[in-house]
C-alpha cells in the first residue's frame, strides 16, 4: 500500500512539466487551457470512475490508472506538442479519477473483512504522507536529473515510475464481491444515491470532506505565494514550502489519533493559519505549516467517518461523490482567491481561508465527532 502510494506520487515531471510545456512552444494561455482540460477531465469521470469501482475489481483499476498517467507522460516525453500534451492530461485525469475513491473503498472494506477498520484512518493518513514524501523526494531529484539528460530524462523517470506503481498495484488486496454479487450500474447507483438522499449524516460527512480537502488542497497551491510575500530572500522560499509539506506529512502520519479532539485541532488550525499568514513574516509559515498539518490529519479523519457510514456495495461511488465535491470547492476557492488577489495579498487571503475551517470545526462538533471521534455514532460496513 505504501509503496503505491509513493510510486504514484514519484514523478519528476510534477516541479517541471510547466517549464517543459514553455519550452515547446506554448503561450501561457495555452498552457491555461492544458490545466482547464485537466479539470474537466476529473470532474467528468469522477463519479462514473467510483461507480465502476463498485462494479468491477478495485485492484484492477489500480493497476489502470498508474498505466493511463505514464502513457501520458510518454506522449509528453517523445512527442511533445500542444495535442500530446492535451492528450496527456486527458490519461492523466482518467488515471486520477480510477483512483480517486477506489483506494479508499478498496482499504476500508480489506480492513472491515479482517475486523482492522479502526485502523483505516491511520492507514490512510500514513498512505497520503508516503505521497507527500514522495513528491518531496521527485522535486528534489528533477535538478540533477535534468542537469544529466534533459527533460526528456525526467520524462523517462516519470513513466518509470508509472510502471513500477502499476505493478505495486497488482500486490494490493483483491476486492471482493461486487461482480459476484451480480450487481450492475443502476443497481449500485440506486443504492449510493439512496445512501446520501436518507442519510443525513453521510451527506454531513459528505459536506465536511469536501470543504477540508477542497478548501486545503486548493490553498496548498498558493503556498509558495504566501513564503514569496513575507520578503524571504528567493533561495528561503522553497524551504518554506517545505516546512508546509513537511508539517502535511507529519499531520498524515498522525492521523487516526486523538480523534475526539477534532473539532478543537481544526479551530486552533484556523486560528494558526489566519495568524501565521497575516503576521507577514516568514516565521509566520510555522503556524501554517502546523495548520496545514492538523488540516491533513482531520481530512483522514473525516474520510474514515465517511467510510464508516456508508455500505460496500456503493462505497466507491459515495467516496467518488466527496471527491467531486471537493474539486467543486477547490474551484471556488481558486476563483476566490483570484478576485481577492485584486484587492489583498496572500497573507490576508489566507487569512480569510481559515473561516470555513471554523464551519467544519462546528459541524464536527455538531455531528458529535469531535468529542467521541470517527464512528461515535455508529454506521453501516455492508
Amino acid at each position: 500500500m505504501y509503496a503505491y502510494a509513493f510510486l504514484e506520487d514519484f514523478v519528476l515531471l510534477y516541479p517541471v512539466y510547466a517549464v517543459l510545456f514553455a519550452k515547446a512552444g506554448l503561450s501561457p494561455a495555452a498552457i491555461s487551457s492544458l490545466f482547464v482540460i485537466w479539470s474537466v477531465t476529473s470532474f467528468v469521470l469522477e463519479i462514473p470512475a467510483g461507480l465502476w469501482a463498485d462494479v468491477f475489481s478495485r485492484r484492477s483499476l489500480l493497476t489502470i490508472a498508474p498505466l493511463l498517467t505514464g502513457t501520458g507522460f510518454a506522449l509528453w516525453t517523445f512527442a511533445p506538442s500542444y495535442v500530446s500534451f492535451a492528450l496527456g492530461f486527458v490519461l492523466w485525469g482518467a488515471g486520477g479519477a480510477l483512483r480517486s475513491g477506489t483506494l479508499q473503498a478498496l482499504v476500508y472494506e480489506e480492513l472491515s473483512h479482517h475486523g482492522a477498520a479502526d485502523a483505516y484512518p491511520r492507514i490512510l493518513g500514513r498512505t497520503h504522507a508516503m505521497g507527500m514524501l514522495a513528491v518531496m523526494t521527485a522535486t528534489g531529484l528533477a535538478g540533477p536529473v535534468i542537469a544529466l539528460g534533459g527533460h526528456r530524462a525526467v520524462g523517462i523517470a516519470s513513466v518509470a515510475a508509472c510502471l513500477l506503481c502499476a505493478a505495486a498495484a497488482r500486490s494490493l488486496p483483491g476486492s471482493r464481491g461486487r461482480a459476484e454479487r451480480g450487481q450492475g450500474y443502476r443497481e449500485v447507483l440506486r443504492v449510493g444515491l439512496a445512501e446520501v438522499r436518507r442519510t443525513p449524516s453521510v451527506r454531513r460527512s459528505l459536506l465536511i470532506v469536501s470543504v477540508l480537502m477542497g478548501t486545503a488542497g486548493a490553498l496548498d497551491e498558493y503556498v509558495p505565494l504566501l513564503a514569496g510575500s513575507t520578503g524571504a530572500p528567493a533561495s528561503v522560499v522553497p524551504l518554506l514550502v517545505l516546512l508546509v509539506t513537511a508539517g502535511m506529512t507529519a499531520g498524515g502520519w498522525l492521523a487516526g489519533r486523538g480523534t475526539r479532539w477534532t473539532a478543537g485541532l481544526l479551530v486552533l488550525a484556523a486560528g494558526c493559519l489566519a495568524a501565521g499568514a497575516a503576521s507577514g513574516r516568514a516565521a509566520g509559515l510555522l503556524p501554517v505549516a502546523l495548520a496545514f498539518g492538523v488540516l491533513e490529519w482531520a481530512m483522514s479523519n473525516a474520510d474514515a467517518r465517511l467510510q464508516e457510514q456508508i455500505g460496500d456495495e456503493s462505497r466507491a461511488t459515495v467516496t467518488s461523490v466527496a471527491g467531486f465535491g471537493s474539486e467543486v470547492i477547490a474551484v471556488s476557492t481558486y476563483s476566490a482567491y483570484a478576485l481577492g488577489s485584486t484587492w489583498a495579498g496572500p497573507g490576508a487571503l489566507f487569512a480569510l481561508a481559515a473561516v470555513p475551517f471554523l464551519a467544519v470545526a462546528l459541524a464536527v462538533r455538531s455531528a458529535g465527532a469531535g468529542g467521541n471521534g470517527p464512528g461515535a455514532d455508529g454506521g453501516t460496513n455492508g
